[in-house]
């Protein structure tokens, strides 16, 4: 679906003169990078087919940004959560299992960490991006706060005034210990400016 929906989506772009294209690739396109935070130059390494199917992505959009001169932006989002997450991604079914004094399931140790980053910061980054034309870019969107699973948990169970039952998983193969996100060259040509810190996020979710 992401590479057939994309390629679909670039074709028809090209073919009724779309006067900008905006994709929305994934942190996942690093995989297990070998510096933190994560840098648009750093060399690509996925490591699930979900991260394969991102950089594919950016490949036709950089090819068909050149080939039919349509401006294009690759923002790879880091960890969205927020008002009418899905409910099979991690916070919104941490709440849902709590609150039911249900378990769940953390693969791992819980140190793993994310880069958590509201909705409303990444809103705000596609909407500046929107304002500005590029020939072909490819722009981070994060909070470039690596937060640790077992720490979120705990949030939710704070808001919620309830303890989590957790049951211990193997880590997973196809997950990246970390993610964090360079945010230089976001705020140099967007100004952006992630503000809602995963405090006040999980807070606004519960």
């Amino acid at each position: 679906v992401n590479v057939a929906g994309t390629l679909n989506l670039l074709r028809l772009s090209s073919k009724h003169g779309v006067k900008q294209f905006i994709f929305a690739s994934s942190s996942s396109v690093y995989g297990i990078a070998k510096k933190v935070p994560f840098s648009e130059e750093d060399q690509l390494t996925p490591i699930s087919p979900y991260g394969v199917s991102k950089q594919a992505g950016e490949a036709y959009c950089h090819v068909y940004s050149r080939l039919h001169k349509m401006p294009t932006t690759c923002l790879r989002l880091f960890t969205v959560y927020g008002p009418r997450q899905r409910p099979d991604m991690a916070i919104h079914k941490f709440t849902k299992l709590i609150d039911e004094s249900r378990e769940i399931l953390i693969y791992g140790d819980g140190n793993s960490t994310r880069d958590y980053t509201h909705v409303s910061d990444i809103m705000d980054g596609i909407m500046k991006a929107l304002k500005r034309k590029f020939d072909f870019e490819i722009i981070n969107l994060g909070s470039s706060k690596a937060i640790p699973l077992k720490y979120v948990v705990s949030l939710v169970e704070q808001n919620l005034g309830k303890r989590a039952r957790i049951k211990a998983l193997p880590d997973h193969a196809g997950e990246a210990p970390i993610t964090c996100a360079d945010l230089r060259k976001s705020k140099r040509l967007l100004r952006y400016d992630p503000k809602v810190m995963i405090e006040e996020g999980v807070r606004r979710f519960v």
